[in-house]
C-alpha cells in the first residue's frame, strides 16, 4: 500500500508521543513492504532529508506560532499529499479534523488518531479551546475512521457526540540500556534519581512534581527531560521552583534517553490530561516503577505495575506518595519486574503494526474492520502472537 502520515512534527521522533509513533509505524511498515511517506515541518527537522529508514520524508514549512504552526503544516501537507495517490491517509491530532476530508476527494482512505483529550490543556486560550471542541464535533464527519489511543477516549467520542471510533493503543519496545555514559554526563547515579520525561507544557504537571520533590528530604534526584517551544514562562517557573538536586537535561533521544530511563528508581508522570502517554508505555518497557495521577485512562495503562496519587488532592497526595516509594524499595522493585510483561502481553509494537497493516488493508478494499482486541484475538492476530 502507498500510506502517508500527517499532522506531526516528523521523524526521526524529537518531541512527543505522536512522533514515537509516526516512526515505530513507519519504519516498520516499510520493512513489510508498504512506501510510506512521513511529512516532516522543514523548521523542526534539518538535518534528516529525503528518507529515513526506508521511509520517505517530505519537508514542509509552517507558520511558526503557537496556534498556526500545526494547522499551517498539515495544510500544505494536504495539498501536497492530494498529487501522490495514497491509498491511505493518516492524520494525528483533531484540530487538524477540518483538513482531513479533503484526500477523500482524491480516493484516499483517511483515519485520524484524535489522541487525548486536547482542549484541556492549560496552554490554550478559550478561542483555542473552543476551536478544540468544535474539531472533536467535526471529527467523525471529515474522517472514515477515528482511532482513540485509550478505552477512556473511545468512550468520550461515543457519550458526547454517538462517534464510532476504533481502539488502538500506543506501543513500547522492551529494552535496557545498562551503559552510564548518560548519568555521567548528568551527574547521576543508578537508582539514586526519580525520573520525569515529557514536554514542557503546564497540563503535564511539571511544576507539581517538582514543588512535590524539593519538599522531600532525601538524597536523591530528580532528573528531567524534555522542553517546548513557546513555553518559555513555563520553563523559567520550573527552574525557579528547582532546587539543587534537580537535573534538566533538555531533550534527551537514543542512548541517553535509554540509558537514563533504565537506571531510573521509578518514573513519574503527574499529567492531568486523559488518554494514553506513549511516554509512560515507554518506562514501563524500560521496565519502570511508575508514579501517576489514578485517571482510568492511567490505570488502564499500568494496572499493577506502579503507584498512583490522588488526582484530586495533588498538592498534598503526590509528595506522600513519592515518599513512599522511595521508602519502600521493595515494593518498587516487584513492580519494574511486573512492568515490561504488561507490554509484552499487550502493547508490543509489532502487534500494533500487525494490526495498523490489516485495517489499512481492510479499508482500501472496503472490509468490515475490527478492533485491536477482537484482531488480538482471531487467527491471524493469535497466530502471530505466539510467533
Amino acid at each position: 500500500m502507498k500510506i502517508a502520515l500527517l499532522g506531526s512534527r516528523g521523524i526521526p521522533a524529537r518531541y512527543s508521543g505522536f512522533e514515537t509513533f509516526y516512526e515505530q509505524l513507519a519504519v516498520r511498515l516499510v520493512r513489510r513492504g508498504h512506501e510510506v511517506t512521513v511529512y516532516n515541518r522543514s523548521h523542526f527537522i534539518k538535518d534528516v532529508e529525503g528518507s529515513y529508514q526506508g521511509v520517505r520524508l517530505v519537508s514542509l514549512p509552517a507558520i511558526r506560532t503557537k496556534h498556526l504552526e500545526t494547522l499551517s503544516h498539515t495544510l500544505l501537507s494536504t495539498f501536497h499529499a492530494l498529487t501522490q495517490s495514497y491509498d491511505i491517509a493518516y492524520y494525528c491530532i483533531v484540530g487538524n479534523s477540518p483538513l482531513v476530508w479533503l484526500p477523500r476527494l482524491v480516493g484516499a482512505r483517511v483515519l485520524l488518531n484524535v489522541d487525548g483529550q486536547d482542549g484541556a490543556r492549560q496552554k490554550w486560550g478559550r478561542f483555542a479551546r473552543a476551536y478544540q471542541s468544535g474539531c472533536e464535533r467535526i471529527a467523525s464527519w471529515t474522517a472514515q475512521v477515528l482511532i482513540a489511543d485509550s478505552k477512556v477516549i473511545q468512550r468520550r467520542y461515543q457519550d458526547r457526540y454517538n462517534a464510532a471510533t476504533i481502539f488502538v493503543p500506543y506501543g513500547a519496545n522492551v529494552v535496557r540500556d545498562e551503559g552510564e555514559e548518560a548519568l555521567r554526563k548528568w551527574g547521576v547515579q543508578s537508582r539514586r534519581y526519580l525520573f520525569y520525561v515529557g514536554r514542557f507544557v503546564p497540563e503535564n504537571g511539571i511544576d507539581l512534581l517538582i514543588r512535590s520533590f524539593c519538599g522531600l528530604r532525601t538524597d536523591m534526584k530528580l532528573v528531567v527531560v524534555g522542553d517546548a517551544p513557546y513555553a518559555d514562562d513555563y520553563k523559567k517557573l520550573l527552574l525557579k521552583l528547582a532546587d539543587d538536586r534537580v537535573v534538566f537535561t533538555g531533550y534527551a533521544f537514543g542512548r541517553d534517553y535509554a540509558q537514563l530511563s533504565s537506571h531510573a528508581y521509578a518514573a513519574i508522570q503527574p499529567s492531568a490530561v486523559d488518554g494514553t502517554r506513549p511516554a509512560l508505555l515507554d518506562q514501563l518497557g524500560f521496565g519502570n516503577c511508575v508514579l501517576v495521577r489514578n485517571s482510568p485512562a492511567n490505570a488502564e495503562v499500568v494496572a499493577d505495575c506502579g503507584a498512583y496519587f490522588d488526582g484530586g488532592h495533588p498538592e498534598a497526595d503526590l509528595p506522600a506518595q513519592l515518599r513512599k516509594i522511595i521508602d519502600q524499595p521493595a515494593s518498587v522493585e516487584a513492580c519494574r519486574a511486573r512492568a515490561a510483561s504488561r507490554i509484552k502481553a499487550y502493547y508490543q509494537w509489532e502487534w500494533i503494526t500487525d494490526f495498523y497493516e490489516d485495517l489499512f488493508e481492510r479499508l482500501r478494499v472496503g472490509a468490515p474492520l475490527v478492533s485491536y482486541d477482537d484482531y488480538l484475538q482471531s487467527p491471524s492476530g493469535f497466530r502471530r502472537k505466539e510467533t
